[in-house]
């Protein structure tokens, strides 16, 4: 196991194919290129807030699923023959194969865990979850395969997981919302993000929510635009397990967010 000290920073290796774990690697270095969704009316709330870029040892890219064989008999010959130490490892894309592969590989590089966040069931179903988990168990790693990745939260026994939400501020997202009356209306004036989905679509939203009305239809509606169009780029495909495209699963997750933020508000002001 990874004996790193809780005082020095949580350390990252990124082991994906595809565009999504480039975008989360890209919001945690806060790369300024990267969010582009407010266009010529960008106001840089995300940048120069903070940076992760230390806490990223490696991104290494493999072949994508649909380039590589259905079966592959020695995944070993496509991973990568050495990886740096880190905390923890996130795994994304990767052909079914390889991924079961991937404890292994990562426990000899004394890496205490694994994140594997599920976007697109077909790429990691639920009988994969069960296999890879069981790895990982076996191994003395701690493990989580969020559903979307936006819905990672701190857990009691996984300390690093919990590390990974609390230090890089990513997972389930966690605002702080101000509001204003004027007559019988009520109005978002402010919205801090606490914590941001990893993909880093809560920045968008938040920016979007201003000066909208917290009547649940008006704001419902604010909320699901913006969400869309960041992009989320969980698939819209019918999940077997819940019954809900993970897309909307990953919507439910900001709106319930919203709603508490606003709470919590409420009774502040009540007090």
């Amino acid at each position: 196991m990874n004996a790193h000290s809780r005082d020095e920073k949580l350390t990252l290796v990124f082991i994906y194919s595809g565009e999504y774990a480039e975008r989360v690697v890209r919001n945690l270095i806060n790369d300024p290129s990267f969010c582009k969704s407010c266009g010529i009316y960008c106001d840089t709330c995300k940048y120069n807030v903070y940076s992760h870029v230390q806490s990223v040892r490696a991104a290494i890219e493999l072949p994508k699923p649909s380039d590589l064989p259905s079966f592959i008999d020695e995944p070993v010959t496509y991973l990568p023959k050495k990886i740096p130490e880190a905390n923890l490892c996130v795994a994304s894309g990767l052909h079914k194969d390889l991924l079961l592969e991937v404890p292994n590989l990562i426990e000899k590089a004394a890496i205490g865990g694994l994140i594997v966040p599920i976007e697109d069931f077909t790429e990691v179903p639920s009988g994969l979850c069960r296999q890879v988990a069981g790895l990982c168990s076996e191994l003395g790693l701690e493990s989580a395969f969020p559903k979307p990745f936006c819905s990672l939260d701190e857990v009691k026994d996984k300390p690093l997981i919990t590390r990974f939400v609390q230090e890089l501020k990513v997972g389930r997202p966690l605002l702080d919302i101000s509001t204003a009356k004027a007559g019988r209306r009520e109005a978002i004036t402010s919205v801090k993000v606490k914590r941001s989905a990893p993909c880093g679509s809560t920045w968008y939203i938040a920016k979007k929510l201003m000066g909208v009305e917290t009547e649940n239809e008006i704001l419902y509606d604010s909320i699901a635009r913006a969400h869309h169009s960041y992009p989320c780029t969980a698939t819209m495909s019918m999940d077997p397990d819940t019954r809900e495209p993970i897309l909307h699963m990953g919507g439910y997750i900001i709106r319930e967010e919203v709603e508490k933020a606003l709470e919590i508000r409420r009774e502040s002001k009540i007090r």
